[in-house]
């Protein structure tokens, strides 16, 4: 392969891609940040401490990270949309 050519797709695909994940990086900051906003409102509702919460939100974490790279691995074997679609119906 011509390496003029290879540099030339490399530029364009990060060109597209790198502003959309930027923006995906952004929201999912934003989402972490809602967590710490939500925690206000939820421990006075609730009556949690902090303690409470953030022993919550931990274990919230501890499985995601625990269950992420097994789901990664089962995604490679089905394929994305079968996964997602697996993912987004309700369990029985």
């Amino acid at each position: 392969m011509d390496p003029s050519l290879e540099a030339s797709a490399i530029r364009k695909v990060g060109a597209r891609l790198v502003p959309f994940l930027a923006v995906l990086y952004f929201a999912a900051f934003i989402d972490r940040v809602n967590i710490s906003f939500a925690a206000s409102g939820m421990n006075r509702d609730l009556g949690f401490s902090p303690y409470v919460y953030g022993l919550g939100a931990g274990i919230f974490f501890a499985g995601y990270v625990l269950l992420e790279a097994p789901s990664n691995l089962i995604l490679r074997r089905v394929g994305a949309r079968r996964w997602i679609a697996r993912i987004m119906t309700p369990g029985r």
